[in-house]
């Protein structure tokens, strides 16, 4: 990736899509698994063709359009869990995009991206829930993920296009600079704001910010 903030640009290793199956028994579907798509992929507003989720209430929708999941991350997770088969391919995580060179210390929430053809705009860390540690065989992957702040993000879809693998993810536009997806993940997930009330009232600012997590840094400050 490169270094200058005007020029920030990454290659697209993978982009993976699923559809709904039986996860934990027939009253638990999910779209998690997620499997390398070969050729372009059309990017609407809602996500990737051909991708879906389940739970439409905590997945999905205009805010979270689009998961990203920094392949960077893996041999952390080989190191934690030992060599579990997803970690042999892209989307283990269940993960849209895969990248290198590209974690949540380098991209921040508000960010404006072409993604190929498209353009996608930051808007929230990913929150873990307990579907990853049944993913990964009951290993805990959940807790580690907020412990160690390897979380991945979510786009929102501003302009429909499409993308492949091989293709360039650009930076075009950055309007905040001081918030990454680490720091913002840190204060409203991770208990950071216990000993940062300053800065989740600043969080206030970032007008990118999915509207769930607006609503959890009002209800962190006891406005809501």
């Amino acid at each position: 990736m490169n270094s200058s903030p005007d020029t920030l640009s990454v290659a697209i290793l993978s982009i993976q899509c699923g559809k709904v199956r039986p996860f934990r028994g027939e009253d638990e579907p999910s779209a998690i698994g997620k499997k390398p798509i070969e050729g372009r992929v059309t990017v609407h507003r809602l996500g990737l063709d051909g991708d879906e989720q389940a739970d439409l209430a905590v997945h999905g929708g205009p805010d979270k359009a689009i998961h990203h999941y920094p392949h960077d991350h893996y041999g952390f997770w080989r190191e934690s869990l030992g060599d579990h088969p997803l970690l042999s391919d892209f989307g283990a995580f269940g993960e849209n995009i895969a990248t290198e060179g590209l974690t949540e210390e380098q991209i921040c929430v508000g960010d404006r991206w072409r993604l190929g053809t498209a353009l996608v705009e930051v808007s929230q860390g990913r929150q873990p829930c307990w579907k990853l540690d049944h993913r990964f065989d009951g290993a805990i992957v959940n807790a580690r993920v907020v412990k160690s702040r390897r979380s991945g993000w979510y786009y929102r879809v501003l302009e429909e296009g499409e993308v492949a693998a091989g293709d360039r993810m650009v930076l075009v536009e950055r309007p905040y600079p001081d918030w990454s997806v680490k720091r913002v993940f840190g204060l409203l997930i991770a208990g950071e704001h216990k000993k940062d009330r300053e800065g989740l009232e600043a969080l206030g600012e970032v007008a990118s910010l999915a509207a769930t997590w607006m609503r959890r840094r009002a209800k962190l400050l006891g406005l809501d």
